[in-house]
């Protein structure tokens, strides 16, 4: 949860973007700044790609997802060969170099709430037979920043304990202080986590396998060849595999006569590759999907803080309650709510929310010009909260970004 520092960017790198070359950017995206560039001579990427993607982290971010591995690009070198159709990366200058999709996400045609094409839920299910074919151990990739200690292969039971403590210490207690009295004008209970974990026991032993973490619609980009491939993998984990389809169901938002399409699809897939992952998936899903339910609240509602600010026009604060309300009603048996504001009382406690910000930002600003008056220094610096998850899916576990241009889409970057 912690803002990530800004990567510094070598001499090699800058070169790249004040060459007289044909540089296009700055990409749309969330976790990184990007530009695609030409390839460089003797790329490994020449013959698979028109053009190469430079990206620098950027600064400042808020994570809300555990970071299970520690270095995207190693995790993808590590990848090579077992996932296909992902990021393929060129280490040859000394520094990562992305090969560019082109293409549009599978979102841009198929919007959150249209049904994907049988053709690219067939995909989908060769994806998941391969990443539950990845089994701990195989990847020699350094951990992340996640905090988790590491659990018994099959442990599921501790693997969704662990993601509920994770939300609950590193979500909603690291930021109660600023936005503790916003969840509760909104009627979330402050111990609708501890209840989500008391029924997180007995859940069914599966083995361990690698998951994406964020398979949803943004994150999946179709080429000219009908492909799919699968990009943002910085909430990558080892854990259960019925994470994975909780997650994908949450965020992709098929449409109700499509949904069980979709399950039969990766059921279908684990049960050709590993078996065993199916123990017991039809009970601990519904507990799985309030999870993904609950913490699309605690993040969403942030993040809709942070973008509205503290002078919201009335727009935004109309459209962020149209957004808001829908996730309070999916969550309301996950965290025990008593009652679900509709939008218009969603849009009235931003909006008192918002103007009481504005009146203690007024104040510091009237601090700071006293104490400048009287020639004394103002106390401390406050470091901005920055970051927001922009146009997310149906939830939000997390951040978007695509990776990808098209002529029908903006040029975008994962």
């Amino acid at each position: 949860m912690t803002p990530t520092a800004a990567s510094p960017s070598g001499p090699r790198k800058a070169a790249w973007l004040t060459a007289d070359q044909e540089v296009e950017g700055p990409l749309k995206g969330y976790h990184h700044e990007a530009y695609a560039v030409p390839l460089p001579p003797a790329s490994s990427l020449t013959g698979h790609f028109r053009r190469a993607k430079l990206r620098e982290p950027r600064p400042g971010l808020l994570w809300f997802d555990r970071r299970s591995f520690g270095n995207e690009t190693r995790l993808l070198v590590a990848l090579a060969g077992r996932i296909q159709h992902i990021p393929v990366i060129d280490m040859s200058q000394g520094f990562p170099l992305h090969g560019f999709i082109e293409g549009s996400t599978l979102g841009t045609g198929h919007p959150v709430g249209t049904r994907v094409p049988s053709s690219y839920l067939a995909q989908l299910g060769r994806l998941f037979e391969q990443l539950v074919a990845v089994k701990p151990g195989d990847l020699t990739v350094e951990p992340g920043s996640g905090g988790e200690r590491r659990l018994p292969d099959g442990d599921t039971t501790g693997f969704l304990r662990g993601l509920i403590r994770f939300t609950e210490h590193q979500v909603l207690r690291r930021h109660s202080a600023q936005y503790g009295e916003l969840f509760s004008a909104l009627g979330v209970p402050p111990d609708g986590l501890d209840r989500l974990r008391e029924r997180a026991t007995g859940l069914a032993h599966r083995p361990f396998c690698l998951l994406h973490g964020d398979l949803h619609r943004e994150n999946f980009v179709v080429d000219a060849d009908d492909r799919i491939w699968t990009i943002d993998w910085e909430l990558a984990a080892i854990g259960d595999p019925l994470y994975d389809l909780a997650t994908h169901l949450h965020l992709m938002g098929y449409p109700a006569d499509q949904e069980a399409e979709a399950v039969a699809c990766w059921r279908d897939a684990l049960a050709a590759s590993r078996p065993a992952c199916l123990n017991g998936w039809e009970n601990d899903l519904p507990l799985h999907l309030d999870f993904k339910r609950a913490q699309s609240v605690c993040t969403d509602v942030i993040r809709t803080a942070i973008t509205l600010g503290a002078r919201p026009l009335r727009a935004d604060l109309r459209d962020a309650a149209e957004r808001i309300a829908p996730v309070l009603a999916g969550a309301e048996r996950a965290l025990g709510m008593s009652r679900v504001p509709d939008a218009g009382e969603v849009e009235a406690t931003f909006r008192a929310w918002s103007r009481t910000r504005a009146g203690d930002r007024t104040g510091s600003r009237t601090g700071a010009a006293g104490a400048a008056e009287s020639g004394a220094r103002p106390g401390g610096t406050g470091a901005a909260v920055t970051g927001s998850g922009g146009a997310q899916p149906a939830s939000s576990s997390e951040a978007t970004d695509s990776s990808t241009t098209s002529s029908a889409a903006a040029a975008s970057e994962a």
